[in-house]
């Protein structure tokens, strides 16, 4: 999995001119649940001049739905994006590297804002402003709700690309999430580069694969 944007998401991070002298970011993630994957952030700054009616949890929204709204977010507002990929989340643990995720959305928006609003009940340290957790913030704030489509829509693309890369495991269809027909391919096959090997069957299908290993060797 690579750790940079692909150069098609490049201009999220280059925003555009005319937003609020005191810009208010919305933050929000995709990708805690799954086996296999990064979790990626987003931070958003929308233009008040610009309005983009729609926006909502991206769980609540289609597919269709969630990539025309991205499309109209990346043209419309300031984006940051950070990622923590599945070797950083193995090592940190998954809320840590959700809060570094965040924490990283922040820091690669074009301008520093003066508010920062989170998704959930928790704040990621080190952010370069004062911030307010909202729970169920993505169905409250706009600005939340464009950043939980724009971190999705990326993390599904990332995982389409996947698909490509690693064919076996399905990730085209549950995006790395713990699906009947996921863990049933992961039994099989045994991890891939991009399965996080601290998640519990995860971990039980690599010590399969070794024991299945050590036995044929035997």
């Amino acid at each position: 999995m690579t750790r940079t944007l692909p150069q098609k998401d490049k201009h999220y991070l280059n925003g555009t001119k005319g937003f609020p002298a005191q810009p208010v970011a919305g933050v929000d993630e995709a990708g805690r649940g799954p086996l296999a994957g990064p979790v990626v952030a987003a931070a958003v700054v929308l233009d008040p001049s610009r309005p983009i009616p729609g926006l909502a949890d991206s769980k609540t929204l289609t597919a269709r739905r969630r990539e025309a709204l991205a499309g109209q977010i990346r043209q419309n507002t300031w984006i940051g994006i950070g990622i923590a990929e599945p070797a950083e989340i193995d090592r940190l643990n998954i809320l840590q590297a959700t809060m570094t995720a965040m924490a990283r959305a922040v820091s690669r928006l074009p301008r520093r804002p003066v508010h920062v609003l989170v998704d959930g009940n928790r704040v990621p340290e080190g952010l370069p402003c004062p911030a307010e957790a909202l729970v169920r913030g993505d169905a409250r704030e706009p600005a939340i709700a464009a950043a939980s489509i724009i971190a999705k829509t990326l993390r599904d693309a990332l995982m389409l690309e996947a698909a490509r890369r690693w064919p076996g495991y399905g990730f085209d269809g549950h995006k790395g999430y713990p699906s009947a027909a996921h863990r049933k391919r992961l039994a099989e096959l045994g991890p891939c580069p991009i399965h996080r090997l601290s998640y519990t069957p995860v971990r039980l299908a690599a010590e399969s694969a070794q024991s299945t290993d050590a036995a044929s060797c035997g």
